[in-house]
């Protein structure tokens, strides 16, 4: 019982946190702002958090932990590598079109990368278990058969930098295209290269 209050407490003071960093960006944010959207008493937020960038580090670790479980089910799951790829990009979009917030946090946090080694350690982590992720799947592409390229790491790294376009949609307005139509677009180029033909060759499906 007490560890699910406890949860619950970590739960909302995150929530509150990705709010504040969303509308307010992470150099004009404060404790206090997230003490408000949370509310709880700042002696609350103080008891799990001692500043605000523990805050915002435990929140990437949540969506870590979030994506996670769906990520590792998608790349065990017994679909062939290619409808893998495809269940990856529809992943992340779905997301997208739920909830475009944690895509606009990220943009801030690529800007704090730059500045902050603690975050740019926490990110470099988070992409190399993302690109590890799409690379297994590739290598068991190539491994069946399925996909016909030479350097895995870099088509995984393509991959995760198309998937990561989403996050444009959160900045720019592009008239006439969605995120979804972006995905869908971007995964069938990707995959029309990747996927061998029944003569041997690369696909031009």
């Amino acid at each position: 019982m007490a560890n699910s209050k406890e949860n619950q407490r970590r739960e909302q003071i995150l929530t509150a946190a990705l709010d504040v960093i969303v509308e307010k960006g992470y150099e004009k944010s404060r404790m206090d702002d997230i003490v408000t959207a949370s509310n709880l008493s700042k002696g609350a937020i103080y008891w799990y958090f001692k500043s605000k960038k523990e805050v915002y580090l435990a929140l990437v670790n949540h969506w870590v932990f979030n994506y996670s479980a769906t990520l590792n089910y998608i790349v065990e799951d017994q679909q062939s590598p290619s409808d893998q790829l495809q269940a990856l990009f529809r992943y992340f979009v779905n997301q997208y079109e739920d909830n475009p917030r944690p895509f606009k946090a990220l943009m801030e946090f690529w800007s704090l990368a730059a500045r902050d080694d603690d975050v740019q350690q926490k990110m470099h982590r988070v992409y190399t278990e993302f690109l590890n992720l799409i690379e297994s799947i590739l290598i068991t592409g190539v491994e069946f058969g399925e996909f016909d390229l030479s350097d895995t790491k870099i088509a995984a790294l393509s991959i995760m930098v198309n998937i990561e376009g989403i996050i444009w949609f959160t900045v720019f307005d592009v008239p006439g295209v969605t995120a979804t139509e972006y995905i869908d677009t971007i995964s069938n180029f990707i995959l029309t290269g990747l996927v061998k033909d029944t003569n041997g060759g690369k696909s031009n499906e």
